[in-house]
């Protein structure tokens, strides 16, 4: 609390009032005289109490004890009470208080930059200025908590200014000054679409990603403060890359992600926070572009993630730490690539089919999660060459072995994306289709019992699902359907519409390729009274939600499954 005139005055008071209501006086500083020693006896040690009517009762609260305080002081304690009240009410946050807040921040970093300049080579002189420029910073925080601040924040100016500290010379403001935009820009800031923009729009207006990644390749990561940075920097990554055109931007304009393929091979004895970060902040840039995946590739992305996944072939990482997400991540970043052909065909040349394998076989944590990367490298119309490999890497053995044994709803999924994409890709007359085939005939058929049962568990859950959607479209107008067509679509494939679509699909292949196939699919359907045209209702479904939205739809698969269904 602030010292004023007013509370001089009173204390002066109070302390007058107790020097006159004592015995003694100034020279003697308050002790008693007496003419000789006899008379020390009659006299009483200490100062005499004041009168009893200057006396107050105990405080009910217990604020006063024993015999009390006098009036004045009271008054004095009362005083200053009522002040701590009033600097207590809480600041109103506005667009006046940001004014304010600005104004302030520009001055301080004027004086820190002007003092710099003048005593460049007098650093004791200018900390004083660099600590009130950090304190400032940090006050920033409060913005996180009122979004509706944000545009006018950065119409004031105040954003380029705090963007600007990234390249001070003082590594401590700049990492303050990340800290700060990563907490202002976070997901978790309750702010609107529009607010959030304008704060982003001008940060990169004043080169936030340039000044970002000179931050992250100039940090020394064995210091704790550094270490941090890094970590900043990477959660501001993560927060622009909500938006598509950032990520563009970062993948194709920036050197981050050759700093993030560097900072994921970094030897460590223990994977840290910062290279899980690193490995988590790459997924999410490959995922999201194409551009950056066929960066990413043609930088040797795909040898160097399976390089790292190597030693996780048979050993596992330890439950709940960091390296076990980082061993998640880095499949993420494999399993995107392998979307594209060019990604395909690298993972094919480095031997990741035959790493795959080797997890399929022995692995524990790396075996779903290689199994989905497998899936992925063979699905879709340019799939030819991974599916090739795969059978002359001998894995129908282990695929179908994987199969017949009951397995989690994810991994039985991604076998039959394998098994359908084999049966799609592999050209006819060819040995690797013979082989291919002569897999569904091993014990007597036995697979085909499986894919009924699975088709028919899909089909259980999905009718569930199906009854509760008619009965909520029944309350609902035509425009109000079409709101929540995508929700639905969700619910539906939650419970398990992909699965019966594959596994209907590979039913239909073997009922066109083979006359015994086909005898023994309308066996198996016919213990519960079923046919074909189970079979066709669930392709024609599909057929009909693909001529729907035919930009997003693979055209050769609408004509694989449009011959199909001539077959059934």
């Amino acid at each position: 609390m602030q010292i004023t005139p007013e509370l001089t005055f009173l204390a002066d008071s109070v302390y007058k009032a107790s020097k006159s209501e004592s015995n003694g006086d100034v020279k003697t500083k308050g002790h008693p005289t007496v003419e000789n020693e006899e008379d020390l006896d009659d006299l009483e040690a200490g100062p005499e109490l004041p009168p009893e009517d200057d006396l107050q009762p105990d405080d009910e609260d217990g604020r006063f004890f024993g015999a009390g305080v006098s009036r004045s002081t009271a008054n004095l304690l009362d005083f200053i009470e009522e002040r701590d009240k009033d600097d207590a009410k809480p600041e109103k946050i506005d667009s006046a208080w940001l004014r304010k807040l600005a104004l302030n921040f520009e001055k301080r970093i004027s004086k820190n930059a002007e003092l710099r300049a003048k005593f460049e080579d007098e650093p004791q002189k200018f900390m004083g200025s660099e600590a009130d420029l950090d304190a400032d910073i940090k006050a920033l925080s409060i913005l996180s908590e009122h979004p509706e601040l944000y545009e006018d924040f950065a119409k004031l100016g105040c954003v380029a200014s705090l963007v600007s500290l990234l390249s001070h010379d003082n590594t401590d403001i700049a990492i303050d000054a990340i800290e700060i935009i990563n907490e202002l820009s976070d997901e978790d800031v309750d702010a609107e679409p529009d607010q959030w923009d304008a704060l982003i729009d001008a940060m990169l207006e004043a080169d936030l990603l340039s000044l970002l990644y000179e931050n992250i390749a100039r940090m020394d990561e064995d210091l704790e403060s550094d270490r941090a940075g890094v970590y900043h920097i990477l959660g501001v990554m993560e927060n622009l890359s909500s938006r598509s055109s950032i990520v563009l931007e970062i993948g194709l304009h920036t050197k981050f992600i050759p700093w993030l393929t560097s900072r994921i091979q970094k030897k460590e004895a223990t994977v840290s926070q910062n290279k899980q970060f690193s490995a988590e902040i790459l997924a999410i840039l490959l995922q999201s572009s194409s551009e950056n995946r066929a960066s990413y590739v043609s930088q040797n992305g795909v040898d160097i993630c399976l390089q790292l996944l190597s030693p996780y072939r048979k050993r596992d990482p330890a439950k709940g730490t960091e390296e076990e997400e980082y061993v998640e991540n880095i499949f993420d970043c494999i399993t995107c690539c392998v979307d594209d052909i060019g990604g395909k065909e690298k993972f094919v040349e480095a031997e990741g089919i035959e790493l795959c394998l080797i997890m399929l076989r022995e692995g524990k944590m790396s075996k779903p999660r290689a199994l989905r990367l497998l899936d992925h490298s063979l699905s879709g119309p340019l799939g030819t060459i991974c599916c090739e490999r795969l059978v002359e890497a001998a894995g129908l053995k282990a695929t179908f072995g994987l199969y017949l044994k009951r397995q989690a709803s994810e991994s039985t999924e991604h076998l039959l994306g394998i098994l359908a994409s084999l049966l799609r890709s592999l050209p006819a007359e060819t040995s690797q289709r013979v082989r291919l085939l002569s897999k569904f005939e091993e014990k007597n058929w036995r697979i085909i019992d499986n894919l009924v049962t699975t088709r028919r568990e899909a089909a259980s859950g999905v009718a569930v699902v199906d009854k509760d959607i008619r009965e909520e479209k029944a309350k609902l107008a035509a425009e109000e359907q079409g709101d929540r067509a995508d929700e639905w679509l969700s619910r539906r494939l939650d419970a398990g519409l992909y699965t019966l679509q594959t596994a209907d699909t590979i039913l239909a292949w073997l009922v066109a390729e083979d006359d015994r196939a086909k005898h023994m699919v309308l066996e198996t359907l016919a213990d519960r009274g079923e046919g074909l045209e189970v079979i066709r209702k669930t392709l024609q479904e599909q057929l009909d939600t693909m001529s729907t939205s035919p930009d997003e739809q693979d055209p050769m698969l609408k004509d694989m499954i449009s011959t199909l269904i001539g077959f059934l």
